[in-house]
């Protein structure tokens, strides 16, 4: 699969879990729990976006191809861990789901510097 389809993937299943949240557990979920759900489809959402202009970034050459495909990996994981350990926390309530969160962010974080690696490679 390639890194365009995947992000178009996450993108839709954002779509999907906004929706879903939106409509479907507006009134099951109390406020706090909407406000945690919420968060995982906004962060979902915006490293799904930093996904898909990845590899238009590496085609127009303005990063190096081998660390640009690191952070697309890394925040592709950022999402899995981050997003989804939200939406369980809010959906189970299961409150260990929060320790798994900062896995997730420091994916993003480390996806992201990975990103200006690539830049800054691509520069020298």
């Amino acid at each position: 699969m390639t890194q365009t389809t995947i992000s178009a993937f996450l993108l839709a299943l954002a779509v999907v879990f906004g929706a879903f949240g939106a409509h479907g557990l507006r009134d099951i979920l109390d406020p706090y729990s909407m406000t945690v759900y919420e968060k995982g489809v906004y962060y979902h959402f915006f490293h799904a976006l930093g996904m898909l202009a990845i590899p238009l970034l590496a085609k127009a050459g303005m990063v190096t191809d081998g660390p640009a495909k690191w952070a697309h990996r890394l925040l592709g994981i950022g999402v899995l861990f981050f997003s989804g350990s939200l939406y369980v926390l809010a959906l189970t309530g299961v409150t260990m789901m929060g320790a798994v969160a900062p896995i997730g962010g420091t994916a993003f974080i480390a996806g992201w510097m990975a990103l200006a690696w690539a830049s800054m490679q691509s520069r020298s």
